[in-house]
């Protein structure tokens, strides 16, 4: 059955309401989130999402400064906390034991979404999907969060989609979680996984080819490498060697199913990059292992603008909440940014939607404008199809 999700209970931020619009189209086909008793739910998924979503967008640095915030801010009281607030021991409930299936829906809905309307960078080299791994600062609580004696972190594994730069899948373990064994849980079929050396596995490499996934990933240097046959590498370009290869020792390490290697310098380094890719030019696929620093610049931006490391949550299911939370906060500021300047997600828009709502904050009461357009938003909800 269609469901309603208002962004406001009454949109008197213009600016907000468009950019939480989105998710309409995603919680049409969501499974509900019910109370698991005869009480009522403090804070139901609608508030959830808004919350969280607020919480990045605004750049919060703790669950209690949100919740500061959601008691003592007109606009937060008013349109962002649940119609009776939120006590901390009620959101740490929800956030830390429910919605994480219903966040899911949302972010696949919603990179689905982006992946519609935003532009293919490098369309030629295929769909390549950048994969990594990302540590979290823990706390001595989290003691599922396992990474050395004295310390806790968590680790997020996500591949990005390097064509649109946007995240695609998202997986969460321990600090110590291996992340080569996420490259087959990430990859589709026909995708090709951009990899750095620490995903270099000579067993791994010959399961990939048999699931029909790609890879383009570098490998140390000092890899045993038994040449099969080579192929003309261009005068003065930056690749030195293209060639097929059997990486590793025989009889202890060496892999079943020839690979294509790759070998490039460029200032002054070395590059040595393994792939199935035999469609592309030895320069394409250096090309395409740049684009891999994406994927770094991605957590860089994600980390520093929208504070999603933060914590507000210590379990294993609230980190999620939390994590998917940031991927849905950025998911959404790139489609605003495309929608509206035809453009990436830059800080600098960022900071001009937090100041367009802060303005339209100080015109209160509504102008009959306003009005118009809460009265249209109520119809668009009311009407929306599965």
């Amino acid at each position: 059955m269609p469901r309603a999700f208002s962004p406001f209970k009454t949109p008197s931020s213009l600016s907000f309401a468009d950019f939480l619009n989105p998710p309409l189209e995603a919680m049409n086909d969501m499974p509900e989130l019910k109370s698991r008793g005869n009480r009522k739910l403090k804070m139901s998924f609608e508030d959830q999402l808004r919350a969280l979503v607020f919480f990045h967008l605004e750049e919060h640095t703790s669950a209690q400064h949100l919740l500061q915030t959601l008691k003592e801010d007109d606009f937060a009281r008013e349109h962002i906390a649940p119609e009776d607030g939120i006590e901390k021991s009620s959101f740490s409930e929800a956030t830390n034991s429910r919605g994480l299936d219903q966040f899911m829906h949302v972010f696949q809905n919603l990179q689905a979404q982006a992946s519609k309307i935003l532009p293919k960078a490098h369309e030629e080299l295929g769909n390549l999907v950048g994969i990594d791994g990302s540590l979290i600062d823990g706390t001595f609580s989290m003691l599922w969060a396992d990474y050395r004696k004295g310390v806790k972190k968590a680790k997020v594994h996500v591949g990005l989609d390097l064509n649109q730069s946007i995240p695609k899948k998202v997986y969460l373990t321990d600090g110590n979680g291996a992340e080569r064994p996420f490259v087959s849980k990430i990859l589709s079929e026909g995708q090709t996984g951009v990899l750095d050396r620490g995903y270099q596995c000579h067993d791994l490499f010959d399961q990939w080819q048999q699931e029909n996934k790609f890879y383009i990933c570098r490998i140390k240097a000092s890899t045993t490498k038994t040449i099969i046959s080579q192929n003309p590498v261009p005068a003065g370009s930056i690749v030195f060697f293209d060639a097929m290869v059997l990486l590793g020792t025989n009889g202890v390490n060496q892999s079943k199913t020839p690979l294509r290697l790759v070998g490039y310098e460029v200032d002054r380094i070395q590059y040595w990059i393994a792939t199935n890719r035999y469609d592309l030019s030895a320069e394409q696929i250096a090309q395409a292992y740049k684009l891999r620093w994406d994927i770094e610049n991605f957590f860089a931006w994600w980390k520093r603008h929208l504070k999603v490391y933060h914590l507000i949550a210590r379990s294993p299911h609230g980190l999620m909440v939390q994590i998917l939370a940031g991927l849905i906060t950025y998911l959404l500021l790139a489609i605003y940014c495309r929608k509206h300047f035809n453009e990436k997600v830059s800080i600098r828009r960022v900071r001009q939607l937090r100041t367009q709502i802060e303005n339209e904050l100080r015109c209160w009461p509504m102008s009959e404008a306003n009005s118009n357009y809460g009265k249209k938003m109520k119809l668009q909800m009311v009407n929306a199809k599965v």
